[in-house]
């Protein structure tokens, strides 16, 4: 997942959710995107095996200021945060379950 934003932080505010203990996987989505559904599962999955890491779900259109403010192009685009809230990773489009995994392991 390249790509980084390294001055960015983003906390529950920006959110509009808890962030993980450890890392968050923040996923941009919009309504009709299809590999949005896909991702989703993906993410849910490795938050789900991996303690202290949250899955974020943010609806693109109803946050365009935060879309904007990140330079999100496209859904999905997903952001791994590390436990201050920090972008250490990003990645447009559906991401692999491996590459997910590797890129937090970077991040806790």
């Amino acid at each position: 997942m390249p790509g980084h934003d390294g001055g960015t932080r983003l906390g529950a505010a920006e959110l509009g959710a808890e962030p993980g203990e450890r890392a968050t996987l923040v996923q941009f989505s919009s309504a009709f995107c299809q590999p949005c559904r896909a991702t989703r599962g993906t993410l849910a999955e490795v938050a789900g095996m991996v303690e202290g890491v949250a899955h974020v779900e943010i609806d693109a259109e109803a946050r365009l200021d935060l879309v904007r403010a990140l330079g999100i192009r496209s859904t999905p685009t997903v952001l791994v945060l590390d436990r201050d809230g920090r972008i250490v990773r990003r990645a447009s489009g559906q991401p692999r379950r491996a590459d997910v995994i590797a890129a937090l392991g970077r991040a806790v």
